[in-house]
């Protein structure tokens, strides 16, 4: 190779912003979904506070997924349009040769090959990687539908839908995390840093060893194919656009419906403790005169060596504004109602037991 070419452009400015997308909505979307499969673990609980609550990391893991199936949508017409347009080979297939290339490359490692086997534009290693995203994102992006709206699933779906999707859900998330970690890492982060996909470019002696197949063809000059004709490529755009325009409006106002139904079991937040209102002229009612056997009716709070005291109500004073109990307490009133049999006992019988409490601290 001359001095000159030292790097080769392998992606293109759509490419690496796809994996851009797919990096970013993905390492948000596995953070904040292990949190609320493992809840109760000590990190987790340090991440949802440091979001914000649960509900906060819930919205950021829709707006992550809404990222997610927005690219993954875009990619579909992307592929389409390099193959059917631009009439690209589809390189990314699986084929014999991988399965020869897997053994060859086995065979290599364990030292009974000299020759590392040739691999073209993409090896059996990033094919199967590949497929495993796009088998992952299925699983994830039809299970979170689901888990999002699971009262509009169940009007087509079996309930029983909805905890296996739960757990499919759940179980996918943690095995696309270990293959990042573990393959996606060694094979472009540990074993050599392939900067590929945040640069477009590669190295020439990268290229010998994974690609040499590819590297040929670019030396030949048939890599990239040449594009069609300009009319028989306008000519089929016509056929496409409006095709794919009309499957991606299907599949915007789709997901678009499903992220507005809203028919999701929120988490309610717990209701506030407020001061009971107590009107400032309650009104009058009747009162009965108390039952000869009063004192044998009147709960006492009994204390461990202590003389029985008597219970505390409210911690207000019994004043002229309020001197009349019923009107708040009675059995049938709305605010701390007191028990059915005081219904006959007389407003000047209630200090009597129910002293208020800040006078019975005093004692």
């Amino acid at each position: 190779m001359t001095e000159r070419i030292r790097s080769i452009i392998r992606f293109g400015l759509i490419e690496r912003t796809e994996h851009f997308l797919l990096l970013l909505s993905f390492t948000i979307l596995a953070i904040t979904g292990l949190v609320q499969k493992f809840p109760e673990n000590g990190l987790s609980l340090a991440i949802i506070r440091g979001l914000g609550g649960i509900e906060t990391t819930r919205t950021i893991h829709h707006i992550s997924a809404i990222v997610l199936i927005l690219a993954s949508i875009f990619h579909i017409f992307y592929v389409g349009y390099k193959i059917y347009v631009l009439k690209r080979p589809m390189s990314m297939l699986p084929s014999l040769k991988d399965v020869q290339d897997a053994w060859g490359l086995f065979k290599y490692n364990v030292g009974l090959s000299d020759q590392r086997p040739a691999m073209d534009r993409y090896n059996f290693g990033e094919k199967i990687e590949y497929f495993a995203v796009i088998w992952g994102n299925l699983v994830m992006i039809f299970t979170g539908y689901m888990l999002w709206n699971p009262i509009l699933t169940t009007r087509i779906l079996p309930g029983e839908f909805i905890p296996a999707a739960k757990m499919a859900h759940g179980y996918e998330a943690i095995l696309a995390v270990l293959s990042i970690l573990i393959w996606h890492a060694y094979h472009v982060h540990l074993k050599h840093f392939n900067k590929s996909m945040f640069t477009g470019k590669i190295d020439v002696e990268e290229m010998e060893e994974e690609h040499p197949l590819e590297l040929e063809k670019l030396e030949k000059g048939v890599w990239p194919p040449p594009l069609p004709p300009a009319k028989q490529r306008w000519r089929k755009a016509i056929i496409y656009l409006p095709v794919t325009g009309i499957i991606a409006i299907f599949l915007l106002t789709t997901t678009y419906y499903y992220f507005t139904e809203h028919t999701a079991i929120t988490t309610l937040p717990p209701r506030p403790v407020e001061e009971a209102y107590v009107p400032a002229n309650p009104p009058e009612l009747p009162t009965a005169t108390p039952a000869p056997d009063l004192a044998e009716k009147i709960p006492k709070q009994v204390v461990w060596g202590e003389p029985p005291q008597p219970m505390p109500v409210q911690s207000h004073l019994v004043d002229e504004a309020r001197a009349d109990c019923q009107a708040c307490h009675g059995p049938y009133t709305y605010i701390s109602p007191a028990p059915l049999d005081h219904a006959e006992y007389a407003n000047d019988g209630c200090t009597d037991c129910h002293l208020p409490a800040k006078e019975v601290s005093q004692r």
